[in-house]
This record gives C-alpha cells, structure tokens and sequence, in this order.
C-alpha cells in the first residue's frame, strides 16, 4: 500500500533532483529516502527515476506519476487540517517569488493581493519554490509556467521575450533587431541569476561573439542600473528594462519566457474565488506593448 512518506519522498526527490538534497529538506537519512522511492517503484510497478552520478530525474512513468503525488499530497493537507478551526492570522499567503521578477511587477502583484490577504514573500529559485508549494510551505508561488502546468492552479500573467537591454544613448537604440556579430565589441553585463544564462551564453559563443564583462552579479536592480548607468549592455525579459535604457530584439535568439503565479491546490475556494478575481486585475494591467 502507498503510503503519505512514500508520496513526499518522492515528491522531494522529483523537485530536488536530487536524493542528497531530498533527505536535507525532508530531515531524515539518505537511505531512508533510497528505501521509500525503492518501495513505491515496487509498489507502482515501474522505475520513477533515472539515477546517475551527477542527475536524478523522472523517467516517463515517474512524469505520469508526478501529478497524482501532488494531489495525493494536497488531499492528505487537507484531511490533516480537516474539522481544525479556520483562523484568521497573518499572513493569510505565502508567496514565493524567483528573483528575475522586476521590481514595478512584483509591487503590482503585491499590491493587489494585499487588499485581501497578509503577504509574507519567500524568495527562491523555480525549483526551489515549486518544492515548497507541494510541501504546502508557500501557498503562491510568482514564477516561470512551462507546458507541464495545467489550468486548473495557474494563473498565466505575461509572456515576454528576452531582449538585448542597452542604455538609452547606445547606437543600437531605436533599432528594431541588432545581430550577435554587431555586439562583438560591446561590454556586457552578466545576469548570473537569469534563467537561461548558459543558453544566451552558448548562443552568443557559437555566433563567435566572446564579449568583455563590467560586471558579473546576480543582484538584478544592480545589473540594471549598471546597464542604464552605462556600463554595458545585457540580455534579459523585456519587463526588467528600467528607465534610461532601451530594448531590441536579437536575430536569431528568440527565446520568451511566460511568467504566472501556481497556488496551493489545497487553498479554500473562498480564498481562490478571491485570488482568481485580483490575479485577473494583475495580468490585465501587466500587459507591455511588443517590442
């Protein structure tokens, strides 16, 4: 019979990649976690993961499987908190946000949400927030949406293509798309905490372009306004331009990421009629004109 530890061990593992890291998070040893995901593949009567030295992940069953684990783990919340008290306390929501959310979107999100609910924001990559949603440890989570999300606990808000991000008085300002080679004698400044960093990069090395960088950070704020500043120019979402700079599509690059917040599917419905009705405000007032 699947038991609950079965469904958060494997749980853990899936949102950590890792066994090492599963047993970190979920405060037991690493055999113990090895012994469970060897009992529930048993159980379901198939390999969940691929093991090898450096990568745990999902094989295809372990994929199929992943939703149920969710639902599963949502409803044994909810039949833990089931006949308590509902009480009113601060915060009402957890919100985990990834940090390549700009500054003015995040003030609009909270902004919305803080008329009916107490915020506390927990800052953390895709991954990590997404392991702490299933734990029930954020009941939001502002972050990346892929085609793996359903519809039933995502609230899509924008969709946004990463730009070339230069200061206003660059000479490529103004112009629709520059191509790689025409930045090979530019300085750049280096997002470590973007999301597809090792992609632009092998993008921009396989176009033989090797740029020179000012700074190499992973705080956001500062990398762009070192960009506005002058220092150099940066690929990043078009939603973190700041003022005094200006954006232009890069030929060849294409890529987009979409942006959404996923809830806790055990929140009460009273609370996700609510959420629902204020993410729709969000999104609406999000929506940037195409580059």
């Amino acid at each position: 019979m699947i038991k609950r530890a079965h469904i958060r061990h494997f749980l853990a593992v899936a949102d950590s990649g890792s066994f090492k890291q599963a047993a970190a998070r979920l405060h037991v040893t690493q055999p113990t976690v090895s012994t469970s995901i060897a009992e529930l593949e048993k159980l379901v009567g198939s390999p969940l993961f691929v093991r090898d030295r450096r990568h745990v992940r999902l094989t295809e069953a372990g994929g199929a499987f992943l939703p149920i684990a969710r639902d599963l783990e949502a409803g044994f919340r909810r039949a833990d908190q089931f006949g308590r008290p509902v009480q009113e306390q601060w915060p009402g929501l957890r919100l985990g946000v990834i940090p390549t959310i700009s500054g003015p979107m995040l003030e609009c999100v909270a902004r919305e949400l803080s008329r009916d609910f107490g915020i506390e924001l927990v800052e953390g990559d895709d991954r990590d927030l997404r392991s702490q949603l299933a734990s029930g440890k954020i009941q939001l989570a502002l972050t990346l949406l892929d085609d793996s999300d359903g519809d039933e606990n995502v609230h899509p808000l924008l969709e946004e293509p990463y730009v070339l991000v230069m200061p206003a008085a660059h000479r490529f300002a103004g112009m629709k798309e520059v191509s790689p080679q025409d930045l090979a004698g530019d300085i750049m400044i280096a997002r470590r905490s973007c999301e597809v960093l090792q992609r632009t990069s092998r993008f921009f090395t396989d176009a033989g372009v090797r740029p020179r960088f000012a700074l190499r950070s992973e705080n956001e704020d500062r990398c762009m306004r070192m960009v506005a500043a002058g220092l150099g120019v940066t690929v990043a979402p078009r939603s973190l331009a700041p003022a005094g700079t200006a954006t232009a599509g890069i030929v060849g690059y294409g890529l987009k990421r979409r942006l959404g917040v996923v809830r806790d599917t055990a929140l009460p419905e009273e609370a996700k009629e609510r959420l629902t009705t204020t993410l729709e405000i969000v999104a609406a007032s999000l929506s940037l004109p195409r580059p």
